[in-house]
């Protein structure tokens, strides 16, 4: 088959992450492979949005969904043409052959998504007691996670593509899970890519880390108490995630995570301790067990409390089948996106 086109949506909300913003336009507009367009999807900052319509060459769409990261990507999806949406965060970067790897992945047609590696980029240096176990609290690819190539449960939402034609079968990105500003939560992907790999199980979601990127990383992520949050958050996002999907399918790679990764890194950090006479080991091996008995916390709380379905009513309706419709993210499903005033124009290179 021939490498498909590829759209790449970049989401972004903040003001103070312009100079990123642009670092990652660049590297897209760099790209081996050309992005048949890149579309900048500003959630809820009119003045941003001015802004990057006057000064890049893009296109510009205005989330018209709940504030959050779920609704700018739904609207987004909404009006790209090519045959691939690939997502980028908007403080990450890409090397020249990223598209090049993850187009080739879609040439085998039973793979509907592909994912690559994000390496974090440590603005002030990468804490000695931060494990590598625990990359995903700032969104990177973490350790237990594949190495080659090759099938994979959900893919990371900072570098994640998937063929446009799927959103059109199972829906968008859910809201009530995913990110709002700097709110630490997360799992909207890993529950979208569950989805659909329900409806379809047959279809690939492919890993490929030599498509990889990099991800900036500011200092105050690397704090015990950033750390912390993000680890209770993650435990009450994986409560909405096991109660859309069923726990079997929502925890299945979470159990092997715990069971093996986590020891694992524990050992090999009071091992590093004995052998090089270094706290440091001994404080990854700390920060290892507190990260789980955080996560859990949340995930126990959420449970128990219900407060998973206080948040997620607020923002979704419950239809007449007596389930929670995939149509509906952020008030505003896909269809709906569509006939919202439309996006900014490509502006001329």
């Amino acid at each position: 088959m021939v490498a498909p086109s590829v759209s790449v949506v970049i989401c972004t909300y903040a003001d103070d992450r312009w100079d990123a913003l642009v670092e990652a336009i660049r590297s897209v507009e760099r790209q081996e492979t050309p992005a048949t367009e890149i579309v900048i999807a500003v959630d809820h900052n009119p003045s941003l949005a001015v802004r990057v319509r006057a000064e890049l060459p893009v296109t510009v769409v205005e989330s018209h969904a709940s504030r959050g990261l779920s609704g700018a990507r739904n609207s987004a999806i909404a009006v790209v043409q090519a045959d691939v949406i690939a997502f980028l965060d908007d403080d990450a970067v890409a090397p020249p052959e990223w598209l090049t790897y993850l187009s080739q992945g879609f040439k085998d047609s039973s793979v509907i998504g592909v994912g690559g590696s994000i390496e974090p980029a440590w603005v002030t240096g990468r804490p000695g007691w931060f494990p590598e176990e625990f990359d995903w609290v700032v969104g990177c690819t973490y350790r237990g996670m594949p190495r080659a190539v090759g099938p994979i449960r959900n893919l990371i939402g900072a570098n994640m593509s998937f063929r446009r034609e799927i959103f059109s079968e199972v829906g968008g990105f859910r809201s009530g899970i995913g990110r709002v500003g700097t709110l630490p939560v997360g799992c909207e992907e890993t529950e979208f890519c569950i989805r659909v790999h329900q409806r379809f199980p047959e279809a690939k979601l492919l890993y490929e880390p030599r498509a990889r990127i990099f991800h900036q990383v500011p200092p105050h992520r690397g704090t015990w108490s950033y750390y912390l949050r993000r680890c209770y958050a993650e435990g009450r996002s994986k409560t909405m995630v096991a109660q859309h999907v069923g726990m079997a399918d929502g925890l299945a790679s979470e159990r092997h995570y715990t069971v093996r990764t986590l020891p694992a890194g524990v050992a090999r950090g009071l091992t590093d301790t004995v052998r090089h006479a270094s706290p440091l080991g001994t404080a990854r091996a700390a920060a290892i067990v507190a990260g789980l008995v955080v996560t859990t916390t949340g995930f126990v709380v959420s449970q128990v409390s219900g407060s998973w379905m206080h948040d997620f009513k607020r923002r979704e309706v419950k239809t007449q089948r007596g389930g929670w419709e995939r149509k509906r993210f952020n008030h505003v499903d896909i269809g709906s996106a569509r006939d919202a005033p439309p996006p900014s124009p490509i502006i001329d290179r």
